[in-house]
């Protein structure tokens, strides 16, 4: 089950904890009806405000790294999904263990994003800021006239989730899991056999999709901000799907009907599931609908 971070922190103001406590009854409800849960988060808002926190102390402290910043906000976010898991499978009378872990997902040192870095993150800046970033720390920004500067930086495809026998163990000792958060640590492979953190970002659904794999779940859910994918979204053509074969949602995908920062990443996601064959089916769905989805009655289905 990976769910957006926006699900768990919609606007400012937003209490996180009850927005937790709201995800963790809908998928409670999900194991009451037998389902064998892991749970992905993405965590764009409060990775966003972590780098904020630690920009408006740069003077006294040092820089806060990509690869720290998520894995704090891997252990904010667990916290708070893995309590509020834990209390409402309790009144539901289900006893199950509930644990979140820090997860480093591998990526290649070569992989052609780290050359091209295109996925903003943190706040906007003036034009005299980003200059010294740019010279003191190495950062590269995009512009935008109506709101300045903001950094960017690679989001390279995940090769390996390097917890995942852990996460295999803890599934098959019957524990609800929540792992993988913002995509996963970002680390790669040093000639010395070490493994180091790297400053940037990996899609959460495309991380998603590979532990999906490795465990080998039967179905993989996506939680977005729509109860179902659409053709021509936006438009007064726009038509809802209730189904799709991953060859369908493939040219669909290279038809441009998906942009890149929106749907793009959980098509691609729901297609290199299913890819594996064996049964496995992908939805994409809101988290309002999420129970009905789970019964196949809503979402759109990405089968093989």
């Amino acid at each position: 089950m990976a769910i957006g971070g926006n699900a768990l922190e919609r606007a400012a103001g937003d209490d996180a904890w009850q927005l937790a406590r709201a995800t963790a009854d809908r998928l409670a409800d999900l194991v009451a009806d037998g389902a064998r849960l892991v749970v992905t988060h993405g965590n764009g808002p409060q990775v966003g405000r972590a780098l904020r926190r630690a920009s408006m102390a740069e003077a006294e402290i040092e820089p806060l790294p990509m690869a720290i910043a998520v894995a704090q906000t891997q252990g904010e976010i667990g916290f708070q999904l893995v309590r509020s898991l834990a209390d409402a499978l309790a009144a539901r009378g289900i006893e199950r263990p509930v644990a979140a872990i820090i997860t480093q997902v591998l990526v290649d040192a070569d992989d052609p994003a780290f050359t091209a870095p295109d996925k903003p993150i943190g706040e906007w800046m003036s034009e005299e800021r980003s200059r010294r970033m740019a010279r003191v720390r190495g950062w590269q920004f995009i512009h935008d006239p109506a709101r300045g500067w903001r950094r960017i930086v690679a989001s390279p495809e995940p090769r390996a989730i390097l917890e995942l026998p852990l996460i295999r163990a803890l599934v098959d000792g019957g524990a609800v899991v929540v792992a993988a958060g913002g995509g996963g640590v970002p680390v790669v492979r040093g000639a010395d056999g070490r493994f180091d953190g790297v400053p940037a970002v990996i899609d959460k659904d495309l991380t998603s999709a590979l532990l999906a794999t490795g465990l080998g779940a039967e179905r993989l859910f996506i939680v977005t901000g729509v109860a179902k994918v659409a053709l021509d979204y936006g438009t007064p053509d726009e038509r809802p799907l209730d189904r799709l074969t991953a060859g369908e949602a493939a040219a669909h995908l290279a038809a441009g009907q998906f942009p890149p920062g929106s749907m793009g990443p959980k098509i691609e996601a729901a297609v290199s599931f299913v890819a594996r064959g064996g049964g496995a089916t992908a939805t994409i769905t809101d988290i309002e609908h999420i129970a009905g989805a789970w019964r196949w009655e809503a979402g759109t289905h990405v089968v093989g």
